[in-house]
């Protein structure tokens, strides 16, 4: 604890004493005259009684008085207290991929629905989203509307859901093939301005487009049918290059168990559904979840916001906040104490 203005308490203190000195010079240069026979009153037990009790209140008041200045000037100085702190870095591009087969209807809705309410809490950070199957396109750009992020995402739930508009995810079947991972991946990661597309709402690549941290959500079930241009390893390759975080959400993952023929018991076998696409996903720095419902997919996304949060806390910074409640707590009860002791009822 510290005082930010610190020299207004020795200033106080002489401006008191000068007071002090004042006030008790023009006390000794009051004329006082006699009254006559006044011994007897000030005899009487009822003025010794009143007397005492005027005191009393006096005394009481002083002392409210002195602690009411001194409570007053301590909160004037501002007590302070210095800390150090890592705050969250919010300057986060996240960028929402994906796959737009059949079976991945009921996984995508209840991604895009948490994202959706995501977004009204978003305080810098910016939001994308990429749709894909055997072609990739991008509904809208990296950006901080979060307002026309939410009625996007409203849309592509609804188109996910069956009620929507069917023309909503019309162009991601261009290609030949389902589930074209690599080329859908790579144009996800082709959406982040400093590499080589859209900026989004910030109108172009800039130093501070780079600083900021950069993630891929994938939702895929992982069935490749079909030749893609651009294969998982490729992709996810890319996305390494360029520093963004991959993190996979696998339903068509059914298998988890340890290679019983492998030299690690612990490691994922080779061979299981998900084992090429997690491994894409952790070398990115990011992480691979096996959903098994679509109902665990907020837990998985609050672990990804809670990961994210921790690997990109910002520098240690001092931080100094004022602590004035005490002193002005004490000057609050000190002024009743005066208001109190300086009230005289009526008789």
């Amino acid at each position: 604890m510290e005082l930010t203005f610190w020299w207004m308490l020795p200033a106080a203190a002489v401006l008191a004493a000068a007071a002090w000195r004042l006030l008790r010079r023009r006390a000794r240069a009051v004329r006082r005259r006699p009254v006559a026979h006044s011994d007897r009153l000030t005899a009487l037990p009822e003025y010794q009684a009143a007397l005492a009790r005027h005191r009393n209140r006096l005394r009481l008041a002083a002392a409210a008085g002195a602690v009411l200045m001194v409570a007053a000037v301590v909160a004037a100085a501002r007590p302070a207290e210095r800390s150090t702190v890592r705050p969250e870095q919010h300057q986060r591009d996240i960028m929402l991929c994906l796959d737009a087969s059949g079976s991945m209807n009921t996984a995508d809705a209840a991604v895009v629905d948490v994202f959706g309410r995501l977004a009204r809490e978003f305080d810098g950070e910016r939001i994308g989203l990429t749709v894909f199957d055997s072609s990739a396109v991008q509904v809208f750009p990296l950006t901080d509307d979060y307002a026309y992020v939410q009625e996007q995402l409203e849309q592509a739930k609804l188109a996910f859901d069956g009620t929507g508009s069917g023309s909503f995810l019309d162009g991601t079947w261009n290609g030949e093939g389902s589930s074209l991972i690599g080329d859908g991946l790579a144009s996800c990661v082709q959406g982040f301005p400093d590499s080589g597309g859209t900026a989004g709402s910030s109108g172009g690549t800039s130093d501070g487009d780079r600083r900021r941290a950069r993630s891929v959500i994938l939702a895929t079930d992982n069935f490749l049918a079909g030749s893609p241009l651009v294969t998982l390893a490729e992709a996810g390759q890319l996305a390494k290059d360029r520093d963004v975080r991959i993190y996979a959400l696998n339903p068509g993952d059914y298998d988890t168990g340890p290679d019983q023929n492998g030299p690690d018991q612990n490691s994922p076998s080779q061979s299981q559904p998900g084992a090429g696409l997690r491994r894409v996903a952790e070398a990115s720095g990011g992480a691979y979840y096996a959903l098994d419902s679509p109902a665990a997919v907020p837990g998985i996304v609050a672990g990804i916001e809670a990961t994210q949060a921790a690997a990109f806390r910002g520098a240690p910074r001092a931080v100094v906040s004022d602590r004035a409640e005490i002193p002005l707590a004490v000057a609050l009860i000190a002024g009743l104490v005066l208001a109190g002791a300086s009230w005289r009822p009526r008789r």
